[in-house]
């Protein structure tokens, strides 16, 4: 049988498979699946009638193309009919992943008065006069407004809004499931960064804060830093933000692996995007002082021209103290980190071989990571990726629900540095220092601590660095 890459759920089917009620009948749809690739999740029967079955056969694929090719094998099969098949990743889509749903009943004529019409304008009169309570009265105190322009989505790219709407749909119920925030996908169809920042002014009294998603770099810094500056609601870029916060906590865990302090580490970065240079700067922010960052052109120095990009002109400036040159590969010496958010392939063993001892590789491209880690197994002292399967799973989904969890309850008008620093220490602290090892560095996404965790150390932090205009006392934890 060919060798296929692991079956994964992103890629089941349900085949819905009609046979003769005849022994050795599912074991031909069995073999036909499995010499395809497929893994068999379930089997369920519909109905037998007049000498014939009709089965359900759920099957994990090792990719779309696969899929297909199972569906001709069975479809192959004498005596078979494949009455449907079925994308089962596409089918939880259908309608859409959010609905929305009243928290009043309304029975009788009482109720609706009070919800809507005449009573519903004493609150708009008190809305009017102190506008502060729309937190209190209206759902502003606990939504968030997720928005993107579908310009970096995923691995996939400039895919525009229309088609970045099932990842902010998926954004939405993570910030509901992990958080209890409410929160609402808004797919702008324009690039330019001024319409982008004139929608959020517009939308801000109806939301408590904004997550800006998958905008590409630079524009992506523009809009961040205008809004934080003219909003007095809290507005973070996840692809920046919640990627630095979760790798600072990784960090924190895996230098206790290997027993290094940061302000002893040299740090190699690869990828001067979004992430890489929010990454650089929550490094810079903990006490590492010996930072390199590369882009497509190797490392960022002074030496280069940048024309007018004003961050790359702020990495050449905050980084690299020594002004080292050239690619990846002659940089990488003598390093103890190293961060990919780049470019599947771009290191290679012996560019693990050059680092120090015990070094640390967090290798976040995905699905195909910077290096392969069964290629450095024996090499590095502690790896991190993006995927689930593998150990250390660096993921926004540890950081951002928590973050807007503390900022809303703490009535943020920001989310700084010393709230991100905060969140990345409670998603470290979630995991005992007597059970932190090369392979635990990070906690679950699923450890219903970490939420709870870095919304209360982010709420502590807001109040200590003035930015809370008040804290809630209710609890928002989701069992």
């Amino acid at each position: 049988m060919p060798e296929y890459s692991t079956p994964r759920a992103q890629y089941a089917i349900t085949l819905k498979i009609e046979s003769p009620h005849q022994p050795g009948q599912m074991a031909k749809v069995v073999s036909a699946i499995a010499e395809h690739g497929g893994a068999i999740g379930s089997v369920d029967l519909v109905k037998i009638r007049k000498g014939r079955s009709l089965r359900n056969y759920s099957v994990d694929c090792p990719s779309t193309e696969q899929a297909d090719k199972i569906v001709e094998a069975v479809k192959a099969i004498a005596g078979i009919t494949v009455h449907s098949a079925t994308d089962n990743t596409l089918l939880m889509h259908v309608g859409g992943k959010l609905e929305i749903r009243s928290k009043v009943k309304l029975k009788t004529r009482a109720d609706l008065s009070m919800a809507y019409t005449p009573g519903v304008a004493r609150v708009c009169r008190a809305i009017e006069k102190d506008p502060v309570r729309a937190f209190d009265l209206t759902i502003r105190k606990n939504m968030v407004a997720i928005i993107s322009d579908g310009s970096a989505v995923l691995g996939l790219g400039d895919i525009g809004p229309r088609a970045a709407m099932p990842v902010m749909e998926g954004k939405a119920i993570l910030f509901k499931e992990f958080a209890g925030v409410d929160a609402f996908p808004l797919c702008v169809d324009s690039k330019d960064p001024d319409d982008i920042i004139d929608f959020c002014k517009m939308l801000a009294p109806t939301f408590g804060g904004i997550n800006l998603e998958d905008i590409s770099a630079p524009r992506c810094f523009e809009i961040e830093q205008t809004l934080r500056e003219t909003l007095d609601i809290p507005v973070f870029h996840d692809d920046q933000h919640g990627t630095a916060v979760v790798v600072l906590a990784g960090l924190i865990n895996a230098l206790k692996v290997v027993n290094k302090k940061p302000q002893d580490l040299k740090v190699v970065v690869s990828g001067a995007g979004a992430a890489g240079v929010a990454c650089t700067r929550i490094f810079l922010e903990y006490g590492i002082q010996h930072v390199v960052v590369c882009d497509s052109q190797g490392a960022i120095h002074r030496g280069r021209q940048f024309r007018g990009n004003a961050t790359k002109i702020w990495l050449s400036e905050q980084t690299n103290p020594q002004n080292e040159q050239g690619g990846l590969s002659e940089v990488i010496g003598g390093a103890d980190l190293f961060l990919g958010v780049s470019r599947p392939g771009v290191m290679t063993p012996d560019d693990v071989k050059k680092m120090n001892p015990d070094p640390i590789i967090f290798a976040l491209s995905n699905p195909n990571p910077e290096i392969k880690p069964e290629l450095i197994a024996d090499l590095a002292a502690v790896i991190g990726t993006g995927r689930s399967d593998y150990p250390n799973q660096i993921n926004n989904v540890l950081a951002f629900p928590g973050i807007f969890r503390g900022a809303l309850d703490a009535r943020a008008s920001d989310i700084n540095e010393q709230m991100k620093c905060a969140a990345a220490t409670a998603i470290a602290e979630v995991i005992d220092p007597e059970d932190v090892s090369a392979d635990y560095i990070i906690p679950s996404i699923f450890d219903r601590r970490v939420t709870e965790a870095v919304a209360r150390a982010v709420m502590a932090a807001a109040i200590d660095s003035g930015v809370a205009h008040s804290a809630l006392t209710e609890d928002h934890w989701v069992e």
